[in-house]
């Protein structure tokens, strides 16, 4: 009995820390989540022309248990619950597959993505970013641009969303007055932001038995080259943009705001891919935010990074 008893305490010390056990598991079935952006669409319209036909086409898909949806301004969310015992890859290729079908019954630009495989447990952690010395546009843009990729490079975060802050836009305002004068429309206007910042291929050219690229480049972030684009011609000369509007950085329009500490601030909500460890994958996050500060540049470390758990309400209301 005792060496009984000694074999059992001994294997048990063996597999305990091999058991996966998960703080947050996985208590809801397989949900696939279609993102439908259509600008300009009140809610009735999103019901009627976005929502109602990509929910018509998910019901009756084998394994399907349930379908919900949610309609709101210029958003439509459509829910597609599966069975337990389905594979939630074969859950998205098949709803990919009804996608491609209810594609010609949506307006135009209008295109649902699916979301990436995550559950409902899956936010693990949240990450508050403030400066004293930076903009919160330049904050924004380290989020975007610098902390979210290498987020998602870690193995098992399946989504990284930032919260708050200003996202960079560029902000043309027509000057009305200028415009009657230099027989301007705003079609014009718009053709000619439109055409701006885009690459254009010319071919090749074949000279001495090789072949050489013929690109324009047009892709820019300056303002003034923005400024300077043609609008239209009068008496052979062009009229600028710069002439009938003004051109400025400016923040998108905010529909929600973030904060820490009493602070503005931005918030990357991490969310885990199912089965992930959160223990191990909540250490992996934590170093790499270590390792993250490094990098930047002096005048950007007054940035404060913190993790905080999705359980503390006060960061959570404030996001």
């Amino acid at each position: 009995m005792l060496a009984a008893a000694l074999i059992l305490v001994a294997y048990g010390s063996f597999v305990l820390p091999r058991i996966p056990i998960d703080v947050f598991p996985d208590l809801n079935r397989p949900i696939v989540t279609l993102l439908t952006e259509a600008e300009g669409l009140a809610p009735q319209e999103v019901e009627q022309l976005v929502t109602f036909p990509i929910e018509s086409i998910m019901n009756g898909m084998p394994g399907v248990a349930r379908v919900r949806s949610t309609s709101g301004v210029g958003l439509s969310i459509v829910y597609v619950e599966f069975d337990w015992n389905t594979d939630i890859y074969r859950d998205r290729q098949l709803v990919a597959e009804r996608l491609a079908m209810v594609r010609g019954q949506l307006p135009r630009s209008v295109t649902p993505q699916m979301g990436p495989v995550t559950s409902i447990m899956g936010e693990i952690m949240l990450i508050a970013m403030t400066s004293e010395q930076a903009s919160p546009m330049e904050v924004r843009e380290i989020a975007d641009f610098v902390m979210r990729p290498q987020l998602l490079a870690i193995p098992g975060v399946a989504q990284v969303i930032p919260i708050g802050g200003e996202v960079r836009q560029y902000r043309v305002s027509p000057k009305p007055a200028l415009m009657q004068g230099l027989e301007v429309t705003y079609d014009q206007i718009e053709a000619a932001v439109t055409r701006f910042g885009t690459n254009t291929a010319g071919g090749f050219v074949d000279q001495q038995g090789r072949e050489y690229l013929i690109r324009n480049v047009g892709l820019t972030r300056r303002l003034e080259e923005l400024r300077d684009i043609t609008v239209a011609y009068r008496q052979g000369q062009p009229v600028l943009l710069r002439q009938v509007a003004d051109v400025d950085f400016a923040p998108r329009v905010k529909r929600g705001d973030a904060g820490y500490r009493g602070k503005p601030a931005v918030i990357l909500s991490v969310q885990k891919q199912p089965g992930a460890d959160t223990i191990s994958l909540t250490r992996q996050i934590e170093n790499l935010l270590q390792l993250l500060r490094r990098y930047f540049p002096l005048e950007s470390r007054q940035r404060t990074y913190s993790s905080v758990r999705p359980r503390s309400s006060r960061v959570r209301s404030a996001a």
